[in-house]
């Protein structure tokens, strides 16, 4: 049996969250982020975004986050955070989006 191996390099926090996008272009669009960790998350978005292309994404208590686009498949895009969620804001980040 072949099993899936995940590479990721820290776990992630599953969460739903309703946000927006800034594109290269500078459109805001809407977007859902499912999961979340300090230095990445994974998002939901009918945009047409690819990889490669930087994006900022709006987080609660952080604000605005440069994320760089490492893989989307069919509406769910995988960011990468330029800058990693500092520790002591990480845990006010993850409650803010599960309230």
């Amino acid at each position: 049996m072949i099993t899936a191996k995940d590479d990721r390099g820290e776990p992630r926090d599953e969460v739903f969250h309703r946000s927006r996008a800034i594109l290269p272009d500078r459109r805001s669009v809407p977007i859902v982020v499912v999961n979340l960790s300090p230095h990445g998350l994974m998002i939901r978005s009918d945009a047409p975004i690819s990889a490669g292309e930087w994006i900022k994404v709006a987080l609660p208590v952080v604000g605005d986050v440069d994320a760089a686009i490492r893989w989307a498949l069919g509406g769910r895009i995988g960011c990468q955070l330029d800058r990693p969620i500092a520790a002591a804001q990480y845990y006010a980040v993850l409650a803010a989006m599960r309230a």
